[in-house]
């Protein structure tokens, strides 16, 4: 019986399964979207988006405080609250 469901499984599944799916295709999938275009077309795309945010009002940028306070907090959920080590070590 284990050998005819292998069989039926192996017909089955041998139909829907072309070789095509991303799956099958390890080291060659095809490149869609964004990463299908130059990395000059990426950078021109992005830019005018940012354009358009700050143009809106929704864009932010960081004072030289806020930079730090983020760069701070950063730090300290890296180190998950553990101290720095010893200068002697």
């Amino acid at each position: 019986m284990a050998s005819s469901i292998s069989d039926i499984a192996n017909t089955a599944g041998g139909a829907a399964k072309s070789g095509t799916r991303p799956a099958n295709r390890v080291g060659t999938k095809s490149r869609r979207g964004f990463a299908a275009m130059s990395p000059e077309t990426q950078r021109r795309i992005a830019s005018e988006g940012g354009k358009a945010s700050h143009a809106s009002g929704r864009g932010h940028r960081f004072s030289a405080e806020e930079a730090r306070d983020a760069g701070r907090k950063g730090g300290l959920v890296s180190r998950r609250g553990k101290t720095s080590a010893p200068a002697g070590k």
